[in-house]
């Protein structure tokens, strides 16, 4: 008989079994299990090991990835195995072992190499997700200790990093692989990955960034031995958890399942919590029952049958991979079809992490509905005819083994490769006709073409009894455009993409099945984008360092060992105060509203919640936000209040819980068009100009016009904005850890709020785990609120936000639209260009003004054009506020430039090289701001970027390709970059201790570029001492006041300025104790002189003669520019709209390196950045403001599988900079547009798919070019069925904001 609610709540009440596990080899046994409590918040609440970090809690980053190991009593073996923490129910690891970062290794004791290798490697910069991929690397060799390179990159494929483009890691673990290397180690001098070498061509000597020799062996005795109490055979029992609202049950047998199914109908049966743990969190459902069947011997059977192989619901897609695979090994060929088809969908279904614990999908009623629609798995089981079991004896699957004359395949077409949830997917199964090629019967099924699994059933019929042909291909198409028709506003959006996908999918099985019956010899063997990175090459060419000066050396991160080993404490790790409480913003729903009332009732209900904080409780000025009106919203996302509790939970459960009523306010502008149209701009408008543009346009041989969008981007830190403010007590007094790269404007604003002044309040900065722009001015909005709450409630306040929150309300990159008029000549050469750029700045002019005029300084990128005008508009619209990101305006005025420079070569019909060649600067030439280039290195960059790249026998390769391949293309694209350097101020403070030891302290913040590691480098270098008597430990509002936020790439250049300055000092307070004892040492001055000469410095540095005049186009905005040069080559897949990297080489200018490893890094970290902007990365708005986007699980960043095949870097040398701190130059943005290569290479590869239907000349290529825009812009037959909807006709899902 069902139970009913109140029984559920008298239950909680008893008291539940002990939840017995062990973390790092110690037992825990818990007499208070809380349900809803994940693994990842007991470790760092409860156990305060916060090595595993947080980073988005929906299983897509990895940042919390942990070991578990478990004795299996079926297998009589121990089983390890990665699972993201994030999800893992702690009620799940009953009688498990836990293994996290801290267990493996410490500085302390000992390091594991797996946390070794990466940190002396180079692949930890933030740190943020370097316990996560350390773990993913430890589980791998727990099961393997000598994989592959390809088990090496499948076990990352559910961990990201922002920061380090991927290779070091990469390259640092192939140390761990059979071959220790790409190349076996038997190419030593020839560019071998592993040693640096330069190529044998290569006269100049080359440094290495680390030795391997060092790297400590893997020794198995040094890991946790698993406890020998859970290896005993438990006996079997129910088990139940009762938290404060849900009770967990896990029977033991199939039996009691059903008689608890009986008894709880609603209650969710819950294995891996991949999907209920989403729902729960994202979605507000609540469960006040889960089952859990993990360990139902009957749910986890694997049993071969006539019919094929029987797999019961509890297991794990991991083990159900193992177990096909081993069955593809066996079986012959033509029976496993529908094996291999599962497989290759399992390989790119979510990262090892999910795969691990997940299982596939179990309908909790005995009829089966394939109701997830963009499923990977079930358009397979549909094709294949899978047999679903749902009886008394357990839940089963039947894989089928097919007979002779059946082909089967199956696709996934998804923005990313690795760890993406698919645009459309698919399953065919064809069965012919004894001896025949005539279709006896034939199975079409997708996903993503409707809110179910379907199947093609009248195109099905239609091809019965039909011969196998190329009049069979015309009718399937034709009846494929009519079945799988969307509506235009169809959910997901992407219309005409997902249509045409149908029939570009069906053409791949088409192709496939002809090839196997052999019915006609193809000249092409059809297997598209085989992702395998069987081949990864990097190659270094970095300029030797200076024989003993620290200046100039690859030293190690400095913070690099303590992140790999989760030692490293960022703002978050910092232990609980005693009294301290949690806070959960509460954000508007509505883009453009007046708030009529906010009824926090039920909020203040929820146990635990002690306040709701409103714009009332402001002491101070609450101008520092968007508006000045406080009851009016303008974004979905405004920050309306804060809801103040014990717990985390508590207050986002309240926080959710708080009812705003509404007046909606028209217009709501979202896109860069609205604003267009409504005239919504921020003032003022710029404008910059040179020559006589009318003239110039009259003495062109021909004129084009253009447009092109540049989409926005994330910044997606791994580290969300996370501040802590703890109220001192007395005098107003306030100190705040905040996670910022702007200590002293988050000094100044939350002065400003609490009302007081700034010498009351202390913000401390310890390091972030990321920033790129996106905590210059947009943490604040996070820190003032919580320390508003903190002196309201006169406790210690603490919020991290989630990644979908953080996402929603802190904005990103500015999407950009251009307008370009061009005038050229016959030849190529650019005589006249006007161009319109239009930022979308979102509800507050924030940076954006800066960022436009950046963009118009950029509007050139590296070309001498002698008339031009530039005129750009800040947008005023309803969407969050973008701000700061790594470039500030200049990737997108240079990408519209190269837009135009692009269409220019297309329509002359000249090679793009030779076009951008002959409009570049040359050495003395004036921008069109006025400023002259001196030290212009871009020629000699390109010079070495096409030597590098073999430039010219790659075109020759490449268009050979294309003269063979229809429905595969390849491209090539070389791209320069001219990047302005300006900053203003920074200052330092040097203290000397009586022991000699220096503590340094500056006003930059460390992101994980490095920057403290270079200021100890310049430290050492300019006092004459070892880096480690130099210690650096935090970035301080009350030691170095009113500093620049950490940005625009000069931080290194002014901190580094301003300690050389105090160390300077320090120097000259010492000679006259050199001078006394000249053999001394640096102890032995100090000892002597501590008490009498002041060891404390000041150092002060402001970047001379900068300033720029827009009214009368003179000064100077920048100090000096960086440049590079990128070639890439990569091939595309003309039906799918996929493409893979195959090859980058980078050529950059640093001057001369303070640190090679960090700039090589930054280098390769930027371009990584970049071709997530350029290639992937978008962010989706519904029309009324809405963000879709807001997590890993629909926002892709790049991933491991995204790095270019073939990766070249070589830092230009002998370019000495006389402007910077010694002759170095600015690295972290410069870096990032040279991804553009990427995209210009896709748009040639597009260029060479449109020849094939005879299309010509220029073409609209908007960024991020996405499948679905190479696949559009690929028109063909295929395309021609399936027309997009006229615009105005229909409501889109999303927009183009």
């Amino acid at each position: 008989m069902p139970i009913t609610a109140e029984e559920i709540k008298n239950k909680l009440q008893s008291p539940g079994d002990d939840l017995v596990f062990f973390v790092n080899g110690k037992k825990i046994t818990e007499k208070n299990a809380e349900p809803e409590k994940t693994l990842l918040t007991y470790l760092r609440r409860n156990l305060g090991l916060t090595g595993t970090k947080l980073g988005c809690a929906e299983g897509g980053c990895g940042a919390c990835t942990v070991m578990v190991s478990k004795y299996h009593p079926h297998q009589n073996r121990i089983i390890h195995y990665a699972v993201n923490a994030c999800l893992a129910p702690l009620c799940s690891l009953h009688h498990c072992a836990v293994t996290t970062v801290e267990g493996i290794g410490s500085m302390a004791s000992k390091l594991h190499p797996v946390q070794e290798r990466i940190a002396k490697a180079h692949g930890s910069q933030c740190g943020f997700c370097t316990p996560g991929i350390v773990m993913s690397m430890y589980a791998l060799l727990r099961n393997n200790p000598q994989p592959s390179m390809h088990d090496v990159q499948e076990a990352f494929q559910g961990n990201l990093c922002r920061c380090t483009g991927y290779r070091p890691i990469l390259e640092g673990y192939r140390s761990f692989t059979k071959d220790g290397g790409c190349c076996g180690g038997k190419a030593q001098s020839n560019g071998c990955c592993m040693t640096n070498e330069h190529t044998q061509d290569s006269t100049l000597p080359v440094q290495k960034l680390y030795d391997q020799s060092e790297f400590m062996p893997l020794d198995p005795t040094q890991e946790i031995i698993f406890p020998p109490e859970l290896m005993v055979k438990q006996p079997q029992r129910e088990l139940r958890f009762a938290g404060e609202r849900v009770l967990w049950i896990q029977p033991c047998s199939l039996e009691e399942l059903l008689e608890l199914k009986a008894t709880y109908p609603n209650a969710k049966l819950v294995v891996g919590n991949t999907e209920v743990g989403i729902e729960m969190k994202f979605k507000n459902l609540f469960y006040p029952v889960i089952l859990a069947p993990a360990y139902i011997p009957e749910l986890n059977i694997i049993q071969n049958t006539q019919d094929g192989i029987q797999v019961g619901a509890s297991v794990t897609l991991t083990v159900l991979g193992d177990v096909l695979r081993a069955a593809v090994k066996k079986l012959p060929a033509h029976q496993t079809e529908v094996f291999k088809a599962v497989l290759e969908q399992l390989r790119w279904f979510a990262g090892q992490q999910i795969r691990n614990v997940a299982v596939c999908h179990v309908p909790e009623d005995s009829e089966i509905k394939f109701f997830i629609p963009i499923s990977d798995l079930n358009p397979v089981f549909m094709a294949a005819s899978c047999k679903l079991t749902v009886m008394s004896k357990g839940t089963t699957f039947i894989f089928p083994v097919q007979g002779s004359k059946v082909y089967f395949s199956a696709f996934k077409q998804s923005p990313r490769k690795e760890d993406d949830i698919a645009i459309v997917t698919c399953g065919m199964n064809v069965f012919f006709k004894e001896q025949s090629n005539i279709v006896q019967s034939i199975r079409i099924s997708y996903g993503g073409m409707a809110p179910v699994t379907v199947l093609a059933t009248a195109t099905c019929n239609r091809l019965l009894n039909r011969q196998w042909n190329e009049e069979l291909l015309e009718e399937a198409c034709t009846s494929l455009a009519e079945e799988m028709n969307l509506s235009p506003s169809a959910p997901g959006g992407m219309v005409t993409y997902r249509r045409t996908l149908t029939i570009s999918l069906f053409y791949k099985f088409f192709l496939n099945v002809q090839h196997k019956l052999s019915l006609d010899l193809l000249k092409e063997v059809f297997n598209i984008v085989c992702h395998d990175r069987t081949l990864f090459l990097c190659l270094q060419a970095v300029p030797p360092g200076y024989s003993d000066d620290v200046v100039g050396q690859p030293i190690m991160h400095l913070s690099a060992l303590k992140q790999a080993t989760g030692e490293a404490i960022y703002c978050d790790d910092i232990p609980c105060y005693e009294n301290e409480l949690h806070l959960a913003l509460v954000t508007s729903t509505k883009a453009h509203a007046l708030i009529k009332s906010i009824d926090t009732s039920d909020a203040m209900a929820v146990p635990g919640v002690v306040a709701f904080i409103s714009a009332k409780d402001i002491p101070g000025s609450n101008m520092t936000g968007p508006v000045v009106y406080d009851e009016t919203v303008t974004c979905v996302g405004h920050i309306v209040g804060a809801i103040v509790a014990d717990t985390q939970a508590h207050a986002q459960r309240a926080a959710k819980a708080v009812k705003i009523s509404y007046e909606e306010l028209q217009p709501v502008i979202v896109t860069i068009q609205d604003a267009i149209a409504n005239k919504s701009f921020f003032q003022p408008v710029r404008s910059i100009e040179r020559g006589d543009v009318a003239q110039g346009f009259k003495d062109s041989d021909h004129i084009l016009h253009g447009e092109m969008h540049i989409g926005g981007q994330e910044q997606f830190y791994l580290e969300t904005n996370c501040t802590l403010a703890v109220p001192r007590g007395e005098d107003g007094e306030m100190e705040l850890f905040v996670s910022t790269q702007s200590a002293s404007k988050t000094q100044a604003l939350v002065a400003k709020a609490l009302g007081v002044s700034a010498n009351r309040v202390v913000c401390r900065v310890k390091r972030m785990g990321g920033g790129f722009g996106g905590k210059e001015s947009r943490s604040t909005i996070l820190s003032t609120v919580v320390a508003v709450a903190a002196h309201t409630v006169k406790r210690p306040v603490r919020c991290m936000l989630d990644r979908d929150e953080d996402m929603l309300v802190t904005g990103g990159r500015h999407p950009f639209f251009g307008h370009y008029k061009v005038g050229y000549m016959n030849n190529g050469r650019v005589m006249a260009l006007e161009v319109t750029l239009y930022s979308n700045a979102g509800n507050s002019l924030d940076l954006s003004l800066s960022i436009l005029e950046r963009a118009l300084f950029h509007m050139d990128n590296s070309y001498n054009i002698p008339n031009i005008r530039g005129t750009g508009y800040v947008c005023k619209t309803n969407l969050p506020s973008n701000s700061a990101f790594r470039g500030f305006g200049g990737p997108q005025g240079m990408m519209i430039a190269e837009s135009w420079m692009s269409d220019v070569a297309l329509s002359c019909g000249l090679p793009a090289e030779e076009v951008r060649r002959m409009n570049m600067y040359k050495e003395g030439d004036f921008t069109p701001f006025s400023q002259r280039l001196d030290n212009f290195t871009i020629d000699r960059c390109w010079e070495e970027c096409m030597q590098l790249s073999d430039f010219n026998k790659r075109k020759d390769a490449v268009e050979q390709y294309n003269r063979q391949h229809r429905w595969t293309k390849r491209g090539l694209s070389i791209i320069p970059t001219k990047f302005g350097i300006s900053f203003t101020a920074a200052g330092a403070l040097v203290l000397v201790y009586s022991d000699g030891s220096v503590l340094l302290t500056h006003g930059g913040t460390e992101m994980g570029q490095g920057l403290h590691t270079k200021m100890v480098q310049v430290a050492s270098k300019t006092l004459g001492i070892p880096c480690s008597k130099i210690h650096i430990t935090e970035t301080s509002t009350n030691t170095v006041p009113n500093t620049s936020p950490t940005a625009a790439s000069a931080s290194s250049d002014l901190n580094g300025m301003a300690i050389y300055n105090a160390c300077q000092t320090l120097l000259q307070r010492l000679q006259p104790y050199k001078d006394k004892n000249p053999k001394g040492c640096w102890e032995d001055w100090v000892s002597i002189s501590f008490c009498i000469v002041h060891l404390s410095a000041n150092g002060f540095y402001k970047t001379p003669d900068l300033g720029y005049d827009f009214e009368t186009n003179s000064g100077r905005p920048f100090n000096y520019f960086s440049y590079g040069v990128a070639v890439s080559e990569v091939e595309i897949d003309c039906l799918t709209g996929s493409h893979k990297n195959l090859h980058t080489s980078i050529v950059m200018d640093v001057g001369k390196s303070l640190n090679p490893a960090l700039d090589i890094g930054q280098v390769e970290g930027g371009f990584m950045q970049g071709l997530g902007l350029f290639t992937l990365e978008e962010l989706r708005y519904s029309p009324d403001g809405y963000l879709y986007t807001r997590g890993p699980g629909m926002y892709k960043i790049p991933a491991f599988g995204d790095i270019p095949i073939e990766l070249k870097v070589s830092l230009l040398r002998d370019a000495p900079n006389e402007k910077a701190i010694f002759s170095s130059k600015a690295v972290g943005e410069p870096p990032l547009f040279l991804a553009a290569s990427v995209f210009y290479a896709i748009k040639d590869a597009i260029t060479a798919a449109r020849a094939e239907s005879n299309l010509t000349g220029p073409f609209r290529l908007d960024s991020p070019a996405t499948p679905e825009r190479i696949r559009n812009a690929c028109e063909d037959k295929f395309t021609k069925l399936c027309p997009p909807a006229d615009p105005g006709t229909f409501i889109p899902w999303a927009v183009q904001v």
